[in-house]
């Protein structure tokens, strides 16, 4: 299970064994069931998580009680209300299993101490936080000048194995439309 988390971070930078082996150190490992959630709104967010199997969904839910899906999360992606996250306060998302789930968790402290200790790390984290922001203004410009076709064919030629996995009314509500205009879509 800690190889898979290996072989993602040698994709950006190299390590030696006891690289490795101290990286490993700071993080834990917890499974959840479908429907668990591993960040609750208003919880402390005490982790910053790296799924080994399994399909998270990270919401956001609206004052008029509307859940908005933010993101999914499988295999070898990060995931976390980050804002809550990096700043130590209360959730204003919910981060819940789609599939039964099993992640490396890694505390704040935990992850300064890796950045402080090796700059690999730091370089490593750096990537995927630029990476995470490209893709996040990425969907901010699609959900301005796409239409609803255009954001699921993105959707499809981008995570093709995603869409695969998740039910339809979760990518619909991913995507702005409602669950019957992505049937239309997907036909």
């Amino acid at each position: 299970m800690r190889e898979k988390l290996r072989t993602h971070i040698e994709k950006v930078v190299p390590l030696t064994d006891d690289e490795f082996a101290f990286i490993s150190t700071h993080f834990s490992i917890k499974k959840y069931k479908k429907h668990q959630f591993l960040i609750q709104e208003g919880d402390l967010v005490k982790y910053h998580y790296f799924v080994i199997s399994g399909l998270l969904k990270l919401v956001y839910t609206d004052d008029t009680g509307k859940q908005h899906i933010v993101s999914f999360a499988m295999e070898d992606w990060w995931e976390s209300d980050f804002n809550a996250y990096y700043t130590q306060t209360e959730a204003t998302m919910s981060l819940e299993c789609i599939e039964d789930t099993e992640v490396l968790c890694l505390l704040l402290d935990d992850y300064k101490k890796l950045c402080e200790s090796l700059q690999k790390m730091e370089r490593f984290f750096l990537q995927k936080a630029n990476f995470g922001f490209l893709a996040a203004q990425r969907r901010i410009i699609s959900s301005m000048t796409s239409n609803a076709k255009e954001r699921y064919e993105q959707l499809l030629k981008q995570y093709p194995a995603l869409v695969q996995r998740v039910p339809k009314s979760l990518l619909a509500s991913y995507l702005g439309v409602s669950r019957e205009t992505l049937s239309r879509l997907s036909t």
